[in-house]
């Protein structure tokens, strides 16, 4: 009798994990439907310095786009092509940053404006496919994806196949049922005013620089478990100690509860002191002063949460 159980356990568990095997082959490369907002790129120059200012400062789209020893380039004031190919080892396997220089073979060249815009407001592929949920500019406003569009556009094309995404089985698993587009959670506005108010700030914090994507606890699949900007998971490179992004609500723990408007932003325009460090301080520092005020005004509006950190803190 015993025996006979086990036998068909081990039936209904070969069955299942043969059923959950061939369910997660078949929707690796499922299709999304996502409009295509009406952004055309811009020729004029004005609007291609905004964009440029966009990408190598808050969105410090650099910092992935990139495979090479961006922080010596940076701190060297270099263009910095976005061609691509930084390998990002996680979890879930290799993920590889993809070419977004207009070369028409490798890049985005190919691409329309409303392909482009699609990708970063709803998280969908040309091909119908969902992007991984690395950036967070759905709610980004029309003119400034206009802009940054714009300066993708006008860099100059470079040609470098990136290899394709490398998932191991729980990253298979993880694009089977957990990867679904992300689309925008508030009214899109046509522009915002760029001022050292706290609303342009939580604009920047929460649209474009991506705060919470480190400040924020998440899990395997990047849906938030913490409290807002209450501090992050640990970061562990190998050969390096582990660093936990800190809590930067108003909590009186928290890194910035005692920094001036004035020491804020001379932190940032200082750069990145501790070399294996995954912020992008050497990105930051390139934002303006009202940029910095802005985002600090606003950090001192965030209800203070206390957060236990899972790592010890270096400074920063």
């Amino acid at each position: 009798m015993i025996r006979k159980i086990f036998k068909w356990a081990g039936v209904l568990l070969l069955t299942l994990i043969v059923g959950v095997s061939i369910i997660t082959a078949t929707r690796q490369h499922v299709k999304y439907d996502a409009p295509y907002p009406a952004i055309q790129a811009s020729k004029d120059s004005s609007i291609i310095a905004r964009g440029k200012q966009i990408v190598y400062g808050p969105a410090h789209c650099v910092e992935c786009h990139n495979a090479g020893n961006v922080d010596s380039l940076l701190l060297a004031n270099a263009d910095i092509p976005l061609s691509g190919g930084r390998k990002f080892g996680l979890p879930v396997g290799d993920i590889y940053s993809k070419n977004i220089t207009p070369d028409t073979s490798t890049g985005i060249g190919k691409y329309t404006d409303g392909e482009i815009a699609r990708a970063l407001r709803y998280g969908v592929h040309p091909d119908g496919t969902a992007v991984f949920d690395f950036m967070p500019f759905h709610n980004i406003s029309d003119e400034d994806l206009t802009a940054v569009i714009s300066y993708l556009r006008a860099q100059k094309p470079v040609h470098n196949q990136v290899p394709a995404h490398n998932p191991n089985l729980l990253g298979k698993m993880v694009i089977a049922f957990l990867v679904k587009p992300v689309g925008p959670s508030e009214v899109i506005k046509k522009s915002v005013k760029r001022d050292t108010s706290a609303e342009y700030g939580k604009y920047l914090v929460a649209n474009v620089a991506n705060c919470s994507g480190c400040h924020t606890k998440r899990s395997i699949s990047g849906e938030y478990t913490g409290e807002w900007l209450a501090g992050g998971t640990p970061i562990v490179k190998e050969g390096y100690p582990a660093l936990t992004p800190p809590d930067i609500t108003g909590d009186s723990s928290s890194r910035i509860f005692r920094w001036s408007q004035n020491d804020f932003v001379s932190r940032f325009h200082d750069g990145k002191r501790i070399p294996f460090s995954e912020m992008p301080w050497n990105s930051f520092k390139n934002m303006s002063d009202n940029d910095l005020k802005a985002i600090y005004n606003y950090l001192k509006t965030v209800q203070p949460l206390k957060s236990s950190q899972d790592a010890p803190l270096a400074k920063e």
